[in-house]
Formats: C-alpha cells, structure tokens, sequence
C-alpha cells in the first residue's frame, strides 16, 4: 500500500511498517525494483533526468538521473530546486471564506486581571540572568518539597531561566528579540501575569529593562518584596531564604485563585513540529490543520510558525492572507530569515536533521510543504515577528526559527497550550504550557505510548479520518486545557530549558 497525496504526485510513500521488497507488487501494477523502506517515496512512474518530482501536486525536486518506475527516490538523485521568489508571490488573492462559527465550546481555565486566560496556575520566578539560574533552580525544588504541599490549589512552581542577560550587545538591534521574549513570558497567563523576579544585581538585563512602563492589571512587577536582588543578600543561604519568603506569600495568593467556565475563545494554541518524517504531511499535521480550522470556528488564536519550515511552501500561504498588508508581513519576515541565514553562510538547506531524512524527507521543500499542513484551511488573519506578543484572533503566523527549543520559547510568549507533532519521536516538553505529542505512525505512538497523546497515524491505514482525529484532539486541547486530562509531558514532568532567540552579537 502506499499514499499518493495528489493526482499529479509522481512519487507516493509507503505505508507498510517493513516497506517493501525487490519485485512486491503494488496497487496499479507497480512493482518495486528494490527494497524501500515504510515512508520513503516510490516513483510511480519512469522519470527522465531534469524531470519535477512531485508530491502534495508540488515540485519537491528534479530527476539528477534517469529513475525508473518502482525506484526508490532518494535524497541523492534529487536536485532541490529554489525557493519561491518573493518578489513574484501573489497577494491575498484566495483568502478562504469565513467558516461557520462553533458556538458553545468551552473550558476551564483561570481568569487573569490583565485580561488574559491560563490554563494553570503555577508561581513563576523569573530571573533577569543566567547567573541566578543554579539558584533559582535549587530555590524552586525547596519551594515544592518545602511549601507548595500547604497550597493545593497551584499547580506548580517553574523557574523561567535562561542563557541570556550578560555578556551581551544589550543594545544591538537584535537584542529586543530575547528581551521582549522574557517580558511576554515572565507575564504569561499561566503565571497570573504576576511574577516574582530574581536579579543578580551587575548584569546588562536589569529589572528595569526587563519591565520598562506600565504592566496591564495594575500588577507592580518592580514594586516592594517583587525582586529579590541576590548582591544584595548576605551570601547563599540568606538569598534563598528571601525568595522563599517572597514565594509563600504570592502562593497565599495564588492559592485562592479557581477556575471557571470561559469560552473556547480564549485559548491561544501553539502549533511545531519536530522530528518529522514522510507522514507527518499526511497524517498528524493534516489533522492538526483540521482541529486548527476548528479552535479558529470556535473564536481562538492559532500559531503556526518556524520560518524555515514554511519558507519553501510561502506561495501557498501568501494568497490566503487575509489583506495584502498581511501577505505583505508574511514576505518580510520569509526574507528577513534569508538574510539572517546567508549572513552566517547557511541556507535552509540546513534545516532537515539525519532523522527527517530517515523517515522520508528527501529536503526542506519536502519538509515545509508538510509542514504548513498545521495551518490548516482559513485566511491567515496576521503576522507576529520574532518575540512579538500575538494579540490577533484567528489563525496567525507567528515568525520563529525552526529549532524546537527556540520556537517553543518564542511561541510561550504569547500561548496557553502547545501542539507538537512528532513522526520520529520526541519527549519534548515545556513547564509553564500542556504540550499534547501527536504522533504521525501508529508505530511510533505503541512504541512510546508513555510519551505520545494522541496517534494520528491511523489515519494512514485506513483506521480514521483526518476529520475525526481532528475532531478528536479539539475536544482533547480543550480537556487539557481544563486540567481535566494531563499530557505526558505533564505526567513526567518533562520540561526543556528555554532557549530565547538571541540574533545580536554576543560580546
């Protein structure tokens, strides 16, 4: 059995767990020529040199030799070809129509008095530099051992460190990047939006450049008992003291917080991929896409992002913009990340990892291509650059690299639950968000079925719809959001350091 995406596909992928062998013969008369493994591509018919491969009605690439019906099409015998011209895309000239509105959706969360709406309720310390993180960590695990247990009603302590604050040009052009990252997520609604932040006291990140103004809620972040400035306390032990005592007392508060019933509105969902593979265009992204579509219908923002993965597929999105000044938006960030690559002599090429071509991927035009699948079907309502607080209902890109560490830090900005769809695995996890791992293979989620939520690759074998595993991770998004199922990630605890993208110099 294999998939053909589209009806001009050339190539199809192979659906059976161990491939195919050397003269298996497959739906229409083709036969293999050589063993294939599961995902990899067939070529469905003979294919001259200079010839476009072709998947998802797309040119993933050229023929660099003759390949033959039932070949094995390879990384190596493709030529991959340029990346979409920006300066010849079209406009905002297919936004799709609105889709009826769902009504009546809702979940469980935590209403904040900055406006915004958690999905937890978790004590945040926040930290101005890399230099107080060793501290801040072991602060935070005698919080939980030590206090947490008396206030029930938290979920959590998380400590927001970080490589950044010293050591840096804190005035480069590239420097608001990282800062105003650090601001969103110190503020993050799963927080309450109120902070406890820890300051080493000589790093280039003071507090005040970290919360410069007014904050929303009329909360002091700087304000007395807020900041705990480690040069100033007398030694180690004094310094944890003081942050123990200035957590208890923002837990007393924390702790009378409750949720309530808030429409489905007001979720605004991070959508990555990481580990790819062949199936990942086909199964858990094309769902993802679906239950995307739904959470937009029901009044919510969506985030799709990494520029690098979307970059090679960036003539699709353009016309489902929903203005020009949007495509236009669009286009600026697609080639503010080209210059950035071929200022460090890199070029998307170097996106696709030894795992994404093991499970299919012949290149990054293959890649995005599946990629943006997450995005879904409505218009592209707005643009978010890097670091930027999304504000916009609806679907919205918002512009991250593609790494999954970096764009989870970027996207925790501004979301209240993660999405991450995986085909060769990941344990990824974030502490301050419910990730939900959709997996792209059967295979992958009973191999890992401690790790994975939700199996899409039933919808490759026939087992279900994209339709209903969309369906099925809407009502599990709104579940988790609710506290009323946990994630994985959330049961073991799984939570990776942030990586805020830094593109300025470091000094």
């Amino acid at each position: 059995m294999y998939i053909r995406v589209n009806a001009r596909d050339n190539v199809a992928i192979l659906v059976h767990p161990e491939g195919v062998a050397p003269g298996a013969l497959l739906p229409d008369g083709l036969v293999a020529r050589e063993r294939i493994p599961q995902s990899h591509k067939i070529a469905l018919h003979d294919l001259a040199p200079s010839q476009p491969v072709l998947r998802y009605g797309q040119t993933i690439g050229f023929a660099n030799r003759p390949i033959a019906a039932g070949s094995w099409v390879r990384e190596e015998l493709l030529d991959m070809p340029a990346a979409p011209p920006l300066d010849a895309l079209s406009l905002a000239t297919a936004i799709p129509p609105t889709l009826l509105p769902l009504e009546n959706y809702t979940f469980e969360g935590y209403r904040n008095a900055d406006g915004g709406t958690g999905t937890k309720n978790m004590l945040g310390l926040a930290t101005t530099v890399q230099c107080v993180a060793p501290t801040v960590e072991y602060t935070a695990q005698r919080i939980r051992a030590e206090i947490l247990p008396r206030f029930p009603n938290v979920d959590g302590v998380v400590s927001i460190t970080h490589s950044y604050g010293c050591g840096v040009a804190i005035d480069a052009p590239g420097a608001a990047v990282p800062i105003r990252t650090l601001n969103h997520i110190a503020l993050h609604a799963n927080l309450a939006g109120q902070p406890l932040l820890v300051s080493l006291g000589c790093e280039k990140l003071q507090p005040t450049r970290l919360f410069p103004g007014d904050f929303p809620g009329g909360f002091p972040i700087l304000g007395e008992g807020n900041v705990i400035r480690l040069q100033d306390e007398r030694g180690f032990g004094e310094s944890v003291a003081a942050i123990m005592r200035a957590a208890e007392k923002r837990l007393v508060e924390l702790d009378r917080r409750r949720r309530q019933t808030v429409p489905a509105s007001e979720l605004v969902v991070g959508l990555q991929c990481g580990g790819s593979d062949a199936f990942s265009g086909v199964t858990c992204n094309p769902a993802v896409g679906y239950a995307a579509d739904l959470l937009v219908r029901a009044g919510a923002t969506v985030m799709f992002s990494e520029v690098t993965e979307v970059r090679d597929a960036i003539h699709l999105l353009t016309p489902r913009a929903a203005t020009v000044g949007v495509a236009r938006d669009l286009i600026r960030e697609m080639r503010w990340y080209d210059d950035y690559l071929a200022r460090g002599a890199a070029d998307r090429s170097a996106n696709t990892t030894p795992g994404n071509k093991r499970g299919g991927l012949a290149n990054i035009v293959e890649k995005a291509l599946g990629s943006i699948a997450k995005a879904g079907s409505t218009a592209i309502r707005a643009v978010a650059t890097h670091g930027e607080k999304v504000t916009a209902k609806g679907l919205v890109f918002a512009a991250t690299p593609a790494s999954d560490f970096i764009c989870g830090t970027q996207q925790l900005a501004s979301m209240n639950l993660h999405v991450f769809t995986t085909g060769e695995g990941s344990p990824y996890g974030l502490a301050m968000v419910p990730v939900i791992k959709v997996s792209s293979r059967t295979a992958l989620a009973e191999k890992w079925a401690d790790l994975i939520d939700l199996d899409a690759g039933r919808i490759a074998t026939g087992h279900a719809t994209i339709e209903e595993v969309g369906w099925e991770l809407f009502r599990l998004i709104l579940d988790v959001a609710s506290g009323r199922r946990q994630t994985w990630a959330e049961h073991w605890g799984l939570a990776n350091t942030l990586a805020p993208f830094n593109p300025g110099p470091v000094t």
